[in-house]
């Protein structure tokens, strides 16, 4: 049985990224932080489908936790799948802020580092012992750290992913030895809980990202999802240190 790793699974693009992966006969350990009602639902969604999974607490932000979560993903790869090893990782989990570079505080700066890079860095780290040969990572960066995407507030945000698409080459290549290939997903503007739900708060802001994506609306989970389930099928077994960019064209 082959099993996969999703963070922040309890909504969006995590939540559609575990199903999609459990739709092609993988059992899913999937995270949740603050959400367990989300990530029921998650297991709950994938489980009406035949497939499997179990889902973990986890704060990404939190590096000192890391050692009780490995821990948790042993005992539940053996417990439900009787198995020692996973064969894939989404590094999905985040956290949306955005500040003015002038409004910019410590506290802000650190905490989007300790979730979307820090965090993402030293969980593959500690998790990379449970991992087979010939797997699959991949992070979850953003459209906004491409050279075609600025938007004001975002420096810090944007910095962050991009870190992650830096990160993502050297890992694909010190991890080519073990033929684990890592890529990354960079998706635009996605109609999720992103940012405390700000769609759904300001729903004002939708028309004109659909006036800027070439394909004339704003993404939803599946189409993000949909792709990462691809980049650790077999059918992307010759991709490896790419950053995709999934947004219909925006800013095209």
């Amino acid at each position: 049985m082959q099993i996969a790793i999703v963070t922040g699974a309890s909504s969006g693009i995590g939540q559609s990224a575990a199903i999609q992966i459990a739709k092609r006969g993988i059992g899913v350990v999937l995270t949740y932080n603050g959400n367990k009602r989300g990530a029921g639902e998650t297991v709950q969604g994938i489980e009406r489908q035949g497939g499997s999974a179990v889902a973990l607490p986890l704060n990404v932000g939190r590096i000192d936790t890391f050692p009780e979560f490995k821990a948790q993903v042993v005992d539940a790869l053996s417990t439900k799948w009787d198995v020692s090893s996973f064969r894939y990782l989404v590094n999905n989990a985040g956290v949306g802020r955005m500040a003015m570079f002038e409004d910019m505080t410590e506290d802000l700066f650190d905490e989007l580092s300790n979730v979307l890079f820090k965090g993402p860095y030293f969980l593959t780290q500690s998790l990379l012992p449970l991992m087979e040969d010939e797997g699959a990572i991949v992070n979850i960066g953003s459209n906004s750290s491409l050279p075609n995407v600025t938007s004001p507030g975002y420096s810090a945000y944007a910095s962050m992913k991009g870190a992650v698409s830096v990160l993502t080459r050297y890992l694909a290549k010190e991890f080519a030895g073990r033929r684990i290939r890592v890529n990354c997903v960079a998706p635009g503007p996605t109609r999720t809980r992103f940012a405390d739900d700000a769609f759904e708060r300001f729903p004002e802001v939708i028309p004109p990202l659909v006036a800027q994506t070439a394909l004339g609306r704003l993404s939803g989970p599946d189409d993000v999802g949909k792709v990462i389930a691809f980049l650790l099928s077999e059918e992307s077994a010759w991709i490896t240190a790419q950053t995709i960019e999934v947004s219909g064209g925006f800013n095209l």
